[in-house]
């Protein structure tokens, strides 16, 4: 299991954190998402084995948000 911090640009609202969440969690191989609106973050446990860091970056992104890479 691997840990990452993305820096996320877009998000202001709980209506932002429930977008990201909901989608980072629909993925294979992710265990666990927590957004900081305040840090302009998102924390996600995935099994590299089973996902990138770079899809879970693209499914954000789709939802309408900036990774900022």
């Amino acid at each position: 299991m691997k840990n990452a911090v993305l820096k996320v640009e877009g998000m202001s609202c709980s209506h932002c954190v429930n977008a990201v969440t909901k989608a980072v969690t629909a993925l294979d191989g992710v265990s666990g998402v927590n957004v900081d609106l305040e840090g302009k973050t998102v924390t996600v446990d995935f099994d590299e084995n089973q996902i990138t860091l770079e899809s879970i970056g693209n499914a954000i992104e789709e939802e309408g948000y900036d990774v900022v890479r």
